[in-house]
């Protein structure tokens, strides 16, 4: 453990975070996600949930300030427009780290697992809640001052 870091952020996720750069996305996905089959490199998280891992990972994690929706969900099958109550939970934890509103895409299911594949990593989490899936896009930290 280190002061100053949540206890969920272990050696393994720090290091993904710390190698990911500018626009490179990180998926944090629930306990159905077919995590396995879709990483480029993958992290597993069992004892957490989707919406907790989401929190401490935006402790350390800057979201892309350049983009409109640098965060994107799955988009309900057959009923697109509806948001389960775990999307509002992640549109809230957005909100809060960054301290104002941040853009959220709903995206298809099979182009969010194709969007998936292409993030940097995916971290799986024990997430039971259906649609607990959340792909973050990192953003940059300003040199002090600037």
């Amino acid at each position: 453990m280190l002061k100053g870091l949540d206890p969920l952020l272990g050696p393994e996720l720090l290091q993904l975070l710390a190698a990911m750069g500018h626009g490179d996305e990180l998926v944090i996905a629930d306990a159905n996600f077919p995590a396995t089959s879709v990483a480029r490199r993958l992290c597993r998280i069992d004892g957490s949930e989707a919406t907790r891992l989401l929190q401490a990972v935006l402790t350390v994690l800057p979201l892309d300030q350049y983009v409109e929706r640098p965060a994107a969900v799955m988009a309900v099958v057959g009923a697109p427009d509806e948001t389960p109550e775990i999307v509002r939970e992640f549109t809230r934890i957005l909100a809060e780290a960054e301290g104002h509103p941040v853009g959220v895409e709903r995206v298809e299911r099979f182009a969010f697992y194709e969007r998936a594949r292409r993030a940097f990593a995916v971290v799986a989490t024990a997430e039971r809640r259906l649609y607990g899936n959340i792909i973050v896009a990192k953003g940059v930290v300003a040199p002090p001052g600037g």
